[in-house]
């Protein structure tokens, strides 16, 4: 488990950063997650990509940081070729974001996904019809990976990238990995 310090840390740079989701334009409200989970199903039906979905906040410096990392030009085409991605906001603290920013029905989705007692991130992996094929809670004692940082969140990170996406290359996977490794955060003061 990350330490404190490293919480700290990560949402003191992230802040400084000024990393945030944009509102949404001319004041529209977030769509209502059942319908952007149907439209990504569909989708997967007629590509035969598999669905990933990511709960995440505003305020989460951790799927900022994994929304980074998936985001990389290097990285992204890995992703769009291998899953339908679906970014749900969920679990916003401020009245003016949760009515900005989250997806209405997230929170219970991410529950009925087995998210409820998880932190964020938290994916889920489904196939075209809905059918779980894994989530993020696959550490000791059922907690979530999050953001994948220490060399066992990063193993348990690629099984389920093997698990759940079975056209993505070896290499791919390794180079994917291999990043991560390098990447991984530091403890503050290490």
């Amino acid at each position: 488990m990350r330490t404190l310090k490293m919480l700290v840390a990560a949402a003191a740079l992230f802040t400084l950063a000024g990393i945030a989701r944009p509102a949404l334009a001319d004041g529209a409200a977030p769509k209502p997650a059942a319908k952007i989970l149907a439209t990504a199903k569909a989708t997967s039906a007629k590509t035969h990509k598999p669905v990933l979905v990511i709960f995440h906040a505003t305020w989460c410096g951790w799927c900022h940081k994994l929304e980074g990392v998936m985001d990389r030009p290097e990285f992204k085409k890995m992703f769009e070729d291998n899953y339908v991605v679906v970014n749900l906001d969920v679990m916003e603290n401020d009245p003016a974001k949760i009515k900005g920013f989250e997806n209405p029905g997230g929170k219970e989705l991410m529950g009925t996904l087995g998210g409820a007692q998880s932190g964020l991130p938290f994916y889920a992996f489904l196939d075209a019809k809905g059918k779980k094929l894994g989530d993020s809670n696959v550490m000791p004692k059922n907690q979530n990976i999050g953001y994948p940082g220490e060399p066992a969140e990063i193993d348990a990170f690629m099984a389920l990238i093997k698990k759940t996406a079975p056209h993505w290359s070896a290499a791919d996977q390794s180079t994917f990995k291999q990043y991560l490794v390098t990447n991984a955060p530091q403890a503050a003061g290490h």
